[in-house]
Formats: C-alpha cells, sequence, structure tokens
C-alpha cells in the first residue's frame, strides 16, 4: 500500500524534472527579451551589445537555459546561473530595497535558489546527464 510519502518519494526525480524544464523556459525568457526582443520588455530597449551586465546576462542566459531545459551539464550550468542571479539582485534589485517584493528582485532570488539546488541533486530522471550516467556504466 502507499503511503503519500512513499508515493512522493518515487515521483521526485520526475517531478525534479519538470521543475528543471519550466525553469529553463521561464529563464529563457530573460534571456530572449534582452538578446532578441522578444518578449519585449520596455527596460531592454536601450541594451546595447557588450554591455555591462545586462546583454552578458542575457548572452548566460540564452546559452544556460536550453542546457537547464535539457539537463545536460545540470549540474556546473545551473551553479554558474544562481551566481549570476545571486549578483543580478545584488547589483540590480537590492539598491532600490532590500525587501524584494519591493526592489523586484522576487524572480532573481527565486531562480537563485531554484538553481542552487538544480546544482545540489542534478537534472532529475528525465535528463541528458541520466542517460550519460547510465551510457558510463554500460
Amino acid at each position: 500500500m502507499y503511503t503519500i510519502g512513499r508515493l512522493s518519494g518515487a515521483c521526485a526525480p520526475y517531478v525534479l524534472s519538470i521543475l528543471r524544464v519550466v525553469a529553463g523556459l521561464l529563464f529563457l525568457q530573460h534571456g530572449m527579451a534582452k538578446l532578441v526582443g522578444f518578449p519585449h520588455v520596455a527596460s531592454f530597449d536601450t541594451l546595447e551589445p557588450f554591455t555591462w551586465p545586462a546583454w552578458y546576462a542575457g548572452i548566460l542566459e540564452i546559452v544556460g537555459s536550453p542546457l537547464i531545459i535539457v539537463g545536460l551539464f545540470t549540474r556546473p550550468v545551473a551553479f554558474i546561473l544562481s551566481g549570476e542571479m545571486a549578483i543580478a539582485y545584488f547589483m540590480a534589485h537590492e539598491p532600490r530595497s532590500l525587501i524584494p517584493l519591493l526592489n523586484g528582485g522576487d524572480a532573481a532570488v527565486l531562480f537563485c535558489f531554484v538553481f542552487l539546488y538544480f546544482a545540489t541533486v542534478g537534472g532529475g530522471a528525465w535528463s541528458v546527464d541520466r542517460l550519460r550516467e547510465r551510457a558510463d556504466r554500460i
């Protein structure tokens, strides 16, 4: 007989993979808005190539998000993206207010800790990393 604890334990690697894909898709929007202009975000209209730090953040987001989505090199990529979000918070948001809800940095904080979680636990059951681990065992 399954209890909620046993069922949730069995589902955890799959839910982790779903969280990874959703977080990656949401994060990709930030890079696309910065570098491609879609979706349109008015504050990025004046963003020039090679401007520090937003343009470089866009590069990290456009390169890192697809890797997170498919679960390839999840741990190192997630660690880098977590650091990017910590820097983004303290450079762009925290000077406005210490409270994330007031400074618009709540997404940066959440992405920071979600990516830190992925850096710790990996990509989950449905990831290229998991396929590579299986192939290495054969």
